[in-house]
């Protein structure tokens, strides 16, 4: 039987070492996309905003996760055509957690990348800074 010493970040539970094997895994093959929006967001670059990678959450593999916002980022290819229904299960189980789920198109990711990074900016709750006072895509005062 394997190991279950492990937890997950966001809700505190077990994670089986398959589990967290599958997710390396996952981080070591990700698909253009999901590099192009990791490119895009890792060390803070997208609004101030730390995000995971093949973050285990309740037992679902997300693709990206930032707890500030507790959101999970899922970047869809085409298989995502034919398992609807799947992802609407795991976004619900997923959402019981208070956490939001948001999907983006492969193609969204790669060619539109400012659209995507304004979609989550607009998640964001407002900023304590001075009035009129705005963040840079690296999440620094202008």
């Amino acid at each position: 039987m394997a190991s279950t010493k492990n937890f997950g970040v966001s809700t505190g539970r077990r994670i089986k070492n398959e589990k967290l094997e599958m997710a390396k895994q996952m981080r070591r093959e990700m698909t253009y996309a999901e590099r192009c929006f990791w490119n895009g967001v890792r060390g803070r670059k997208l609004h101030g905003l730390k995000f995971r990678r093949q973050q285990i959450i309740d037992g679902f593999i997300a693709d990206f996760y930032c707890n500030e916002l507790r959101l999970i980022v899922e970047i869809d290819g085409g298989v995502h055509e034919t398992q609807k229904d799947y992802d609407k299960l795991r976004d619900r189980i997923i959402s019981r957690n208070e956490i939001k789920v948001i999907r983006f198109s492969n193609e969204l990711v790669v060619d539109q990348f400012d659209t995507v990074a304004r979609r989550i900016g607009e998640l964001r709750p407002p900023s304590p800074g001075l009035p009129g006072e705005s963040l840079h895509r690296d999440g620094h005062n202008k």
